[in-house]
């Protein structure tokens, strides 16, 4: 008898930079996500969309306000994921005869139930939510609310739902990031069929109790139901209480509550932001802070008390306690927030101690390693490093997804699930350029338009790379236009941002450097187009180059053991 095949369709709201599809491949190779949205409401340059259409490609791609997206163009599928923004989730009645109900202009939650609805008898066997941590304490004037809100909608729908809080760093992962996690699975599903008393399920046999072992704490036990429509729901739940009734893990059927507050279980490795790194001499040159930046960075870090004002003209005294400077190397990250990018002093960026004793900023690939992405999942040519930072901000820890996944695979299929495309945890400390990563690129990376009059821009990037002995003469004749070729690009730095470079100078062995190049084309090449007799085809980095100025004469600068240097053109031509 042949074997059945094993295929879970996907469908991906709010998709970001596709964090759930990661974990959700990284789980096992049955899950395939069929389509999938992202739009960016308050932006017309879609960072998020163009990077998740690069890494993964543009079928079942979706750029488009989810609010105009019509339920019958989303293909029919097995399971619905999406991290929803967290919103004010209040309902109103509709004028309708029908009693339907209507959530608040412009929350996205109602966007999901309004696809579940109509769906109809269509509708996926399981859904898969990520939020903040505070979903299940929200609003402050009626805690809880919003949570049940959500429940009972699910519930209405026809799904049993089960929930954990989880602290990635808990359970041995680079961040420390508490997100919620909600898991629906329609009744008469195959997992919904095996779930009997609902207690046990919380603490024991449900899939995130397998996925992340937990011990619930003494007296913590919440147990209810939760009544009436969902305008009701909306009006009443909880009112006038000043705690929510939702502890950090529980389960909800048939709008019956059962929850309690979880404490992690966990004796596995564990990961830590020193071990996420790169090599210090693969870093840029801006990400580190200047000396006279130093004391900006020690005071937003820092304890203080600061008088101010209210609008209403009232004084009071703002305060906030110290911050870790430089960040701890040997203990997982603090959270990462959209904030994160810029070279402005801020007290939530993340600052670390090299071992030549500098302090710097983390790079866009350090980033994404907090979050368990693979290295440059966020680079694009047209997509910024502080954008790159917001994106992760906004990001989830893929690793969760990832163990979350294999639990529902083993509930549907009992067999242990495998992956070809597993979340690895053994960083680079020199991460190399990945071809594959521009495989679908059809156009330059990069293209600067020469002019015929120009003014040198000293804050933009400098990349020096060292002349091989066959080509130094190439690089001392007085040509207006030149091309350069890098190693092989396994040994190129992935941490040069091929999107921001924009002057090259040749380092000369013995000289140093002294003609000054604008790069008008980055792409893709080899060697064999300088020298053609070497037959070399192996691909490279190559910058098509235009002559712009020289040094009085040429200086010494150094470069790293990867000969290059990525800098900044005014720290070169300042000196």
């Amino acid at each position: 008898m042949a074997k059945k095949r094993c295929h879970i369709r996907v469908v991906e709201l709010f998709a970001g930079v596709g964090g759930f599809r990661i974990g959700l491949e990284g789980a096992s190779d049955a899950y395939e996500t069929i389509w999938n949205n992202q739009w960016e409401p308050s932006t017309q340059h879609q960072d998020a969309s163009l990077v998740y259409q690069a890494r993964f490609g543009s079928k079942g791609h979706s750029n488009k306000d989810i609010n105009l997206v019509k339920t019958e163009d989303i293909p029919d599928h097995d399971l619905l994921v999406g991290g929803f923004p967290c919103q004010d989730y209040s309902v109103a009645a509709t004028l309708s005869r029908s009693g339907g109900i209507e959530g608040k202009k412009g929350v996205l939650w109602w966007q999901i139930y309004r696809i579940l609805k109509e769906k109809g008898d269509k509708r996926p066997q399981y859904v898969f939510f990520e939020n903040v941590d505070r979903l299940t304490n929200s609003p402050a004037t009626q805690r809880g609310r919003d949570f049940a809100i959500i429940l009972a909608s699910l519930s209405d729908l026809g799904y049993a739902v089960e929930w954990r809080i989880i602290n990635a760093a808990d359970y041995g992962m680079p961040q420390r990031r508490r997100r919620t996690y909600i898991l629906g699975y329609l009744r008469d599903s195959i997992v919904g069929q095996k779930m009997e008393r609902i207690e046990d399920w919380v603490e024991y046999d449900g899939v995130m109790a397998r996925a992340f072992e937990f011990r619930p704490k003494a007296g913590s036990v919440s147990e209810f139901d939760i009544k009436g429509t969902l305008e009701m729901v909306s009006d009443g739940f909880n009112k006038g209480k000043k705690d929510s009734p939702f502890g950090n893990a529980g389960m909800m059927s048939d709008r019956h509550v059962y929850s309690v507050d979880a404490e992690a279980v966990y004796d596995g490795p564990r990961q830590t932001l020193g071990g996420n790194l790169v090599d210090e001499n693969l870093v840029p040159e801006d990400f580190f802070i200047p000396k006279d930046e130093l004391s900006k960075w020690e005071y937003e870090k820092g304890a203080k008390k600061i008088e101010r004002v209210s609008k209403e003209g009232y004084k009071y005294l703002f305060s906030e306690g110290g911050m870790a400077f430089p960040d701890s190397l040997e203990q997982p990250s603090r959270t990462i927030i959209t904030g994160e990018g810029g070279t402005a002093p801020s007290r939530f960026k993340h600052v670390v101690k090299t071992k030549s004793g500098r302090y710097r900023r983390l790079l866009p690939i350090e980033l994404e390693r907090l979050n368990m992405f693979p290295d440059n999942h966020t680079l694009h040519p047209e997509v910024s490093d502080g954008r790159r930072a917001f994106l992760m901000g906004n990001a989830l820890v893929c690793g969760i997804v990832e163990q979350i996944g294999k639990s529902l695979y083993q509930f549907i299929y009992d067999e242990a699930p495998v992956s070809s495309r597993p979340i690895f945890t053994n960083r680079d400390v020199k991460p190399m350029l990945d071809l594959g990563l521009f495989a679908d690129e059809g156009k330059p990376l990069v293209v600067n338009r020469p002019k015929k009059q120009y003014t040198l821009d000293k804050t933009k990037h400098l990349l020096i790379g060292l002349v091989k002995k066959d080509n130094e003469k190439y690089f001392l004749t007085e040509e207006p236009t030149k091309v350069y070729y890098t190693g092989q690009t396994k040994t190129f730095p992935s941490t040069v941002a091929i999107n921001k470079l924009y002057y090259f100078m040749p380092y000369i062995k013995g000289k140093g450097v002294r003609d000054l190049y604008l790069i008008r084309v980055a792409r893709i090449g080899t060697k064999a187009e300088i020298h053609p007799e070497s037959n070399d085809e192996e691909p490279r980095m190559v910058f098509e180059l235009e002559y712009l100025e020289s040094l009085p004469d040429y200086e010494m600068v150094s470069l790293t053991r990867y000969y290059y240097k990525d800098t900044l053109l005014g720290r070169i031509f300042n000196n």
